[in-house]
């Protein structure tokens, strides 16, 4: 089952601010809120998830040569804008994904970061 956790300060239906941008989705998108991530991760890895986090660490793999296995079940973490996702998650997570940029600034909003892998993604699944 594909299901979104929301962690830490992330906001959770029901929220104005979601209702406005989500469009009816959170009433289609199964979706449980937790408070640690670390939970989150120690669960998933009892189902044989693969754990990537999507942040800028050395050693990490670059979106456009990650491999997507077929019949393999992928979570993804994304961090917080500011801080990014905690190193102990870090730590824990199968690898880490970096979506390849371009110039002097290293930032990309969550939203856009998210639709960035989300697809590339789903463009590699067989």
């Amino acid at each position: 089952m594909k299901k979104i956790y929301l962690c830490g300060i992330t906001a959770v239906p029901p929220n104005k601010e979601i209702h406005k941008t989500a469009l009816g989705a959170t009433e289609t998108v199964s979706w449980e809120y937790a408070k640690d991530i670390l939970e989150v991760i120690a669960k998933l890895k009892e189902e044989s998830v693969k754990i990537y986090a999507i942040e800028q660490v050395e050693k990490a793999i670059m979106l456009n040569d990650f491999k997507v296995k077929p019949n393999e079940k992928y979570a993804l973490i994304f961090g917080n804008e500011v801080k990014g996702v905690q190193q102990e998650a870090i730590n824990l997570c199968d690898g880490v994904i970096e979506i390849p940029q371009l110039g002097s600034k290293h930032s990309l909003n969550i939203s856009v970061s998210a639709g960035i892998v989300i697809w590339d993604l789903f463009q590699k699944m067989d």
